[in-house]
């Protein structure tokens, strides 16, 4: 698939590139250190499913979606992510490199997809 125009990021730590994993993907601009905060998942609070909700949980234990806005929404799937979600802040879990694609476990759900 081409695109003509690639979305931007106003993240500078990231950027969003074509993915052989599917679509477009989140890439590191920069090198990560385990820990290391990469991004929030920011949008709109809902209550459908979506192609990029991310469903977190609020201090009482309820669930609710993000209708993600911003450049976090192009992460990918991976049963070895090298990032993870902790609510809506994406964290690395491991070392990752200049250039390399940021995934994230999607769940049990997706298992069978790698």
């Amino acid at each position: 698939m081409l695109w003509t125009r690639l979305p931007v990021s106003e993240n500078l730590k990231v950027a969003i590139k074509p993915s052989h994993i599917h679509g477009l993907g989140l890439f590191a601009a920069q090198d990560f250190r385990a820990g290391d905060v990469i991004g929030i998942y920011e949008g709109p609070v809902v209550k459908h499913v979506g192609d990029h909700v991310l469903w977190v949980y609020d201090e009482d234990d309820r669930e609710y979606g993000i209708d993600g806005q911003t450049e976090t929404r192009y992460v990918n799937h991976s049963s070895r992510p090298n990032a993870c979600f902790f609510g809506e802040v994406l964290e690395a879990l491991r070392p990752i490199r200049r250039g390399e694609e940021i995934t994230h476990d999607y769940g049990e759900a997706w298992e069978d997809l790698d």
